[in-house]
């Protein structure tokens, strides 16, 4: 059947533009296969770069718990602090009267 067609093509169309033709068809190809890789290339890539997005999340996370985290210790320190200053105050004013 398919050979049928391409004889009733050739048939009709003269030997020049047939050779347009396949070279048109041709190219149409190479395109076609160029697409799907850049497709494949550019699907790795979402991959890639949705993996790098995952883990920067995670790091992001731990930062903010790391953070969070600090902040306590930083306040039991303050507090610590006060604590000490307050028993230097206190031992100051004692010695002074």
């Amino acid at each position: 059947m398919a050979l049928k067609v391409v004889a009733e093509v050739a048939e009709q169309v003269p030997g020049d533009d047939f050779q347009e033709l396949e070279d048109k068809v041709y190219r149409t190809i190479e395109m076609y296969k160029a697409a799907r890789q850049a497709q494949s290339a550019a699907e790795r890539d979402s991959q890639r770069l949705r993996q790098q997005l995952e883990e920067h999340d995670e790091q992001i996370e731990t930062l903010r718990r790391e953070a969070v985290q600090l902040r306590k210790e930083r306040e039991v320190i303050r507090g610590r602090v006060e604590k000490m200053l307050d028993q230097i105050e206190s031992i100051s004013e004692e010695q002074a009267s």
